[in-house]
């Protein structure tokens, strides 16, 4: 049984075109992806190019908690970029803190 990225390899190469049946699937209108046509993986982007559907196959997630989900979590802030925003003063309009007394000095 190939792997997952053995089939990405063999998907990437161009297919000729097929016809295909569209259907009715409760309120969803589907369509049987044909074995030479499967992406790996579990999920995907779809988008509309004028009367073209585009299925993009999106990575799957490092497991929670690995090296790997740390090393995207990063890559996802450095891309947010900056934030030049001030902290807010959450003591503004407070009333001083009392000095504690421990004991004798």
């Amino acid at each position: 049984m190939p792997i997952a990225s053995e089939k990405a390899a063999n998907s990437s190469a161009e297919s000729p075109a097929r016809q295909v049946r569209l259907f009715r699937n409760g309120a969803n209108q589907a369509v049987r992806i044909p074995k030479e046509f499967e992406l790996p993986g579990t999920d995907a982007l779809m988008h509309r190019e004028g009367n073209r559907l585009i299925l993009e196959l999106v990575a799957d997630k490092p497991a929670k908690g690995s090296m790997a989900a740390l090393a995207l979590a990063l890559q996802e802030m450095a891309a947010m970029g900056t934030i030049d925003e001030v902290f807010p003063d959450v003591d503004a309009g407070l009333l001083p803190l009392d000095d504690i007394n421990f004991g004798d000095d």
